[in-house]
């Protein structure tokens, strides 16, 4: 299409001339062709800029290194549960031989294995194209360093008691409080029984032996004397030895003691004798054993002074259930 020519009428020669632009129109001109180039090209790059067809180098060399980084976080999460594997059996190897070689309660699962209340750790993590593979590694790697702190000091503990050891079996209630060839015989064991006054069924939590007023009666393991007094209804005299490491023992309806409060004695040691003090219905020493607190059958720490048939023989006598002497 041919470009229109414009013309004026010359009214001094009477003729129509062309209209000629100025050169500063043109150049006016030119300028706004060539600054709305290039802003239409600018506005082009921008969009291609943001937009997923134009992949420049520093794009390419991000994503290198987000796939680089989300691989080191596979390899990572893969050690952790090797990681997590090796301390678990050092956590089972540590409550089931250590502390129960040690006599030292097992540390739960949950206390071992608790997590992290109250204000959120992770939350500069969040917002991010990955902040879950981020987030939960963390989370995994902070849960370990809390159980490693948690076995660290547990072992601590058992080289401790490792160091005490010849004290903890020292003070173990080992052996019988009377011997074998001083007393009668086993009366009554530990368990339910009937009451010899009430005839009634109920719990007996220690043992009974039977033996002549003026037996003596021995401590069953290293320990201070707790008390030695008739203080307690129903036991008459009786002794209570404090061992340590959560163990107590108890003598009862004994004639007269041999020890007083505050001594420290071995075990073997003569502490008393067999009485018929208290609620008693015959001459006989009712003993007792505590852990933490927890009456527990005294038949299950005779192992310091009794054979395999003579523990089988009293086994036998201490489960029937007979009336006790108490």
């Amino acid at each position: 299409m041919a470009k229109k020519v414009k013309y004026y009428f010359d009214t001094e020669s009477l003729a129509y001339r062309k209209i000629k632009p100025s050169t500063k129109k043109k150049l006016g001109y030119i300028s706004l062709f060539l600054l709305s180039s290039a802003l239409f090209g600018f506005l082009c790059f921008v969009a291609l800029l943001n937009s997923s067809y134009l992949e420049t180098p520093k794009d390419k060399l991000q994503a290198r290194e987000i796939e680089t980084m989300k691989l080191r976080y596979a390899i990572l999460n893969k050690k952790i549960e090797q990681v997590e594997e090796v301390l678990a059996d050092v956590e089972d190897r540590d409550n089931n031989i250590y502390r129960a070689y040690f006599n030292t309660a097992p540390i739960p699962a949950e206390q071992r294995k608790a997590g992290f209340g109250g204000v959120n750790r992770y939350k500069e993590l969040e917002g991010f194209n990955n902040s879950d593979l981020v987030i939960n590694t963390s989370k995994r790697v902070d849960v370990i360093s809390k159980q490693l702190i948690i076995q660290s000091k547990s072992l601590d503990e058992i080289m401790a008691l490792a160091k005490q050891k010849n004290k903890l079996l020292a003070a173990i209630p080992a052996i019988q409080p009377v011997k074998n060839e001083q007393m009668k015989r086993m009366a009554s064991g530990f368990g339910y029984r009937s009451d010899p006054f009430t005839k009634a069924r109920k719990m007996h939590q220690g043992m009974d032996f039977t033996a002549p007023t003026g037996t003596p009666i021995f401590a069953t393991g290293d320990g201070i004397i707790k008390r030695a007094d008739n203080s307690v209804s129903g036991f008459g005299n009786h002794i209570v030895i404090q061992h340590g490491y959560g163990y107590e023992t108890v003598y009862a309806h004994l004639s007269k003691y041999k020890c007083r409060a505050g001594q420290r004695v071995k075990r073997g040691d003569v502490i008393g004798y067999v009485g018929s003090t208290g609620r008693s219905e015959a001459p006989h020493l009712h003993y007792e054993v505590h852990k933490d607190g927890k009456v527990v059958n005294p038949i299950n720490f005779y192992y310091g002074n009794i054979s395999a048939a003579e523990y089988i023989a009293i086994s036998k006598v201490a489960n029937q259930e007979n009336q006790s002497l108490d």
